[in-house]
């Protein structure tokens, strides 16, 4: 089987696989001067691939604690203002803490503001732009309210990229206004790192998401850069119990943060072949299904002005016959079905929807996602595997 589903989840590569083993025989005790010397070793290499301070990373048991980390900060960081105001009243406002967002964020991040929705809290879904299928930076900075608290944009989707370095700078003229509560800006890097040069100086976030199994061939671990932590960029625990991690969160999983750490330093000395190669692997694949499927194919992660994943590869194949069809029958391709992989639910993809393709091709769509070790011959199986599949598929219908 050729797996083409590296956006999902990727291997260990062998140097993480040793790391965390060497870390599983000798830094199991607790406390542990080996185990304290990995995990310093590990939160400086993690910072460095995202050019921040080791002092500013807080490692969570993975992207989702990170960000409802976030998203707990802010509400928290809103009541305290509160509270030193008097009565409840925020830059002239009484209302409830407000959180900005777009439409085609994690699950870990949209089904967080909606259970806040429910709880009363006021929060705006931003749609991306039907053209560019990225968040437009005026629509986000036109949603500001007096009571904003938080902005959380993703760095990248399975299909786009967004501007958030612009909306830094939108945002740090709001904040400069007075009697304004500071409004926090967070971006989910998850599916960025390991692709992508990601800069956190250049973004200008207050809190960035790392994530080590997204194309950053780690373990299942994750980490929160944290602009200043405890002096310029607020951060409030949600779990209680351990003095671990600064008192942020409790016991450090050392064995994981080795390889979270080991994974960072080879996306730091690597990442350029790393890109170059998923880059060209990803134009063969497209070029060979045009040149197979010709005018039965639509790519959904082409649109006009907007950066695409080095590795992303999300096309619909037309056809009443394939509908959620074509994987299941497929032989050799392992891979998953829309941007968000829902197939369960059997609609198409919200995020794809929301980019404006049509209902009748998102329900066809095939994300495929190369990784470090595709290769030309793999993306030759795949098309000729997609091929055949389709074809017994239009004869059988």
């Amino acid at each position: 089987r050729i797996y083409m589903d590296y956006n999902a989840t990727t291997p260990l590569e062998p140097e993480v696989i040793q790391a965390v083993s060497e870390a599983l025989w000798d830094a199991w005790g607790n406390p542990s001067v080996k185990a304290k010397a990995i995990i310093n070793r590990s939160r400086q290499n993690v910072a460095r691939m995202v050019g921040g301070k080791a002092e500013d990373i807080v490692f969570t048991s993975g992207g989702t604690e990170a960000n409802n980390l976030v998203l707990h900060t802010a509400l928290e960081h809103f009541r305290k203002n509160c509270r030193a105001a008097g009565e409840g009243h925020v830059n002239g406002s009484n209302d409830l803490p407000h959180i900005i967002t777009s439409n085609v964020e994690h699950d870990s991040i949209k089904l967080a503001a909606e259970h806040l929705q429910v709880d009363g809290k006021a929060v705006t879904f931003v749609p991306v732009s039907k053209v560019t299928a990225c968040v437009d930076v005026e629509d986000i900075i036109d949603a500001v309210r007096p009571n904003t608290c938080l902005i959380s944009v993703m760095l990248a989707n399975n299909e786009t990229g967004v501007p958030v370095q612009e909306l830094c700078e939108k945002v740090k003229m709001l904040n400069k206004l007075q009697e304004r509560i500071r409004i926090l800006l967070h971006s989910d890097a998850a599916q960025a790192l390991g692709k992508i040069p990601v800069d956190v100086q250049e973004l200008g976030v207050d809190f960035l998401t790392i994530v080590g199994h997204k194309q950053f061939y780690g373990p299942r671990i994750g980490a929160l850069y944290v602009n200043g932590l405890g002096t310029g960029t607020p951060l409030y625990p949600m779990l209680f119990g351990g003095g671990q991690e600064r008192n942020f969160r409790p016991t450090e999983n050392t064995p994981m943060i080795a390889g979270l750490g080991k994974a960072a330093e080879l996306v730091t000395n690597n990442l350029s072949d790393y890109q170059s190669h998923m880059q060209n692997i990803k134009v063969y694949l497209e070029e060979q299904l045009q040149d197979v499927f010709k005018d039965k194919i639509h790519f959904n992660s082409h649109y006009p002005s907007s950066d695409v994943l080095p590795n992303t590869c999300n096309v619909s194949i037309l056809g009443p016959a394939l509908q959620w069809r074509v994987l299941s029958s497929c032989r050799r391709l392992l891979a998953s079905v829309g941007a968000a992989c829902h197939s369960a639910s059997g609609n198409p993809s919200h995020v794809l929807l929301s980019c404006g393709v049509p209902s009748e091709v998102a329900a066809n769509a095939l994300r495929l996602s190369v990784g470090r070790g595709t290769t030309k011959a793999d993306v030759d199986t795949v098309v000729e595997d997609l091929r055949e599949t389709v074809q017994l598929l239009e004869k059988m219908n």
